[in-house]
């Protein structure tokens, strides 16, 4: 049984890879039969759209799990869909269009999108571009310098690229300080490759990686995601450095941006490289008064 500690809430970072087993399966996923539903209507499988938009933070069903069957297209998922739009700059009409369709079938992060207060029958939904967790889980100024290490399984040579994100987020924050050592036991922070199903908190078909906030130090990479070690992007595979650079984000304690171009946005394409934005840095800046 795993103990309190190792229960702390992985962030996921989940990116679109194209392979016909994943096409399947986004053709098969029920909410792409939903597109055109809108306020008033009465279909079969509504209930799974309540409850993508739970599970990602803007619906709140907690105290009417029953409400979260219902096909109905109610007052709340009419809020609750234009609030997802809003949120990604889609056309916030209400009605489940094709657009939003297709960014809900975009394979994602697992950690929701809005931290959602319940105020009466309101959602209040707080949004910016650089997010913190809940609670602003950080590492203490005893911690500015912290240690990292590698699973004894992980392969060498996708090392190199996670020891580059690591100086990267060193030089731009100006406040950390990172070095690798030997003894995972030991370390801060512990890095691994697992398998899709490996005991904390198992991957999904395309869940790319997942990292803990402070001070949980977990930082796991899926290893049947296919991979590559830069510095060009490599079509069709992931970036190895760009992905550090994110989970690192997660492990500073920066949550999800808004902002498309900030390496802490939520989904990237395969074949695609990037760096820390100044929303990144900014953020990391704000939550440990570097301003």
């Amino acid at each position: 049984m795993a103990s309190i500690d190792t229960l702390l809430p992985f962030v996921y970072i989940c990116f679109f890879l194209f392979s016909p087993s994943l096409g399947k399966v986004l053709n098969n996923n029920p909410i792409k039969h939903l597109q055109g539903c809108h306020k008033g209507d009465k279909v079969q499988g509504l209930h799974k759209l309540k409850l993508y938009l739970a599970k990602y933070g803007y619906l709140n069903y907690q105290n009417s799990p029953d409400h979260t069957n219902a096909d109905e297209f109610d007052e709340e998922l009419d809020a609750a869909l234009k609030s997802y739009q809003n949120f990604y700059h889609l056309n916030a009409t209400g009605v489940l269009d094709e657009n939003t369709v297709s960014q809900m079938l975009v394979p994602r992060c697992g950690h929701p999108d809005k931290k959602i207060h319940q105020h009466g029958t309101k959602l209040l939904h707080t949004v910016s571009h650089f997010q913190f967790f809940a609670n602003e889980p950080k590492w203490p100024p005893s911690k500015s310098h912290l240690t990292y290490a590698f699973d004894s399984d992980y392969p060498n040579n996708y090392i190199p690229p996670v020891d580059r994100a690591f100086n990267t987020w060193a030089t731009s924050s100006n406040y950390f300080t990172f070095s690798r050592v030997s003894d995972i036991n030991g370390a801060d922070l512990k890095i691994a490759f697992e398998s899709p199903q490996h005991g904390d908190v198992d991957f999904e078909l395309n869940d790319l990686a997942h990292a803990n906030p402070p001070p949980g130090g977990r930082f796991h990479y899926n290893s049947a995601i296919p991979w590559s070690v830069g510095p060009r992007p490599v079509r069709n595979h992931f970036d190895l450095e760009t992905v550090a650079l994110h989970e690192i984000g997660h492990l500073l304690g920066l949550d999800h941006s808004q902002y498309r171009d900030a390496v802490m946005f939520a989904s990237i394409n395969a074949g695609i490289v990037k760096g820390l934005n100044f929303d990144d840095i900014q953020g990391i800046k704000v939550l440990y008064g570097l301003n």
